[in-house]
């Protein structure tokens, strides 16, 4: 617990060690280590969640080079924990070795990213509803309404509700963008799922906060 409390800055009685944000923030720290490696990024500004993963474990530089040693590390770790497939990290791998050639690629690249990781998820709780209701425990359901849900949004067309097909088009466009296979979409939806459902019940105070917010 100790090592999530300097990586994410939270406290321990509050941290929820393995969660959405957790998982959400190792991905990032993988994404910087592979353009680290693969650039020769040494800027530190420019990586500070894999700096900090850095810190916080000790990850030792591999051959004067950042990005290698914290890479392996972080994969580790995200397979540990999380029981990520090799596909996956391999499909980040090509990803990146296909959309960023040079520094000036990475800014772009990891907008498409974080546009298609937030209007997919979304669009998977617009779609999927009622089903992120049933319990954690039910994991094979959940998995096979996840993945369907997930065909359904490459693979069907006759959709009723305008906003919906927007969104559905915008998420192939981005996929199309970055690379990422049906697969690679459906283990990491189903993990953020799965997470999700771990993460604390929000407070009244935060839920009216919330919608406060939503409403301006």
């Amino acid at each position: 617990m100790g090592i999530f409390s300097n990586i994410f800055k939270k406290k321990e009685k509050t941290e929820n060690v393995g969660g959405m944000e957790d998982f959400m923030t190792l991905i990032r720290v993988y994404f910087q280590s592979v353009l680290a490696a693969n650039l020769g990024i040494s800027n530190a500004a420019a990586l500070p969640e894999m700096m900090a993963f850095k810190r916080s474990l000790h990850v030792a530089t591999v051959n004067n080079k950042l990005g290698i040693g914290e890479r392996k590390a972080c994969k580790s770790l995200l397979q540990d924990l999380y029981g990520i497939s090799d596909n996956f990290f391999k499909e980040v791998d090509n990803s990146i070795k296909k959309n960023c050639k040079r520094q000036q690629d990475v800014p772009n690249f990891l907008y498409v990213f974080q546009g298609y990781t937030q209007e997919l998820m979304m669009l998977m709780g617009n779609l999927m509803k009622w089903k992120f209701r049933i319990p954690s425990f039910l994991r094979k359901a959940m998995k096979t309404l996840t993945e369907k849900t997930v065909d359904d949004v490459f693979t069907k067309e006759d959709w009723t509700d305008e906003a919906t097909r927007k969104a559905v088009y915008s998420v192939r466009k981005y996929q199309k963008m970055l690379g990422f296979s049906q697969d690679w979409t459906k283990e990491f939806v189903y993990n953020f799922i799965i997470l999700a459902k771990k993460e604390p019940k929000p407070s009244q105070e935060e839920v009216a906060k919330a919608e406060a917010k939503m409403k301006k």
